[in-house]
């Protein structure tokens, strides 16, 4: 008689958030944040993960394909320093 042991998977070890490094959605480059962005765009729980940020007031990190900082849902996140007073001519 042999005996076989099947390990347990859980359906959330699959989730794309899975396959990369956490840190990467607490990320302080944007080039980084985009990444993780795109990290969720097909994921399963996209709406579900958004939600349980939302109801949990997350101050900072990407949740459910979405930048939060300081609380509240941005669109992107912008680069360390200060902005430029003028924008730089493209020069060709």
């Amino acid at each position: 008689m042999q005996l076989t042991v099947f390990e347990p998977t859980s359906a959330l070890d699959d989730l794309p958030c899975r396959s990369v490094e956490p840190e990467l959605f607490f990320a302080e480059s944007p080039a980084d944040v985009e990444l993780a962005k795109a990290v969720c765009t097909d994921c399963p729980v996209r709406e579900a993960c958004l939600q349980g940020a939302l109801e949990r007031k997350e101050p900072w990190g990407v949740w459910g394909g979405e930048l939060f900082v300081q609380g509240v849902i941005v669109a992107r996140k912008r680069p360390r320093g200060r902005p430029r007073k003028v924008d730089v001519a493209v020069v060709a």
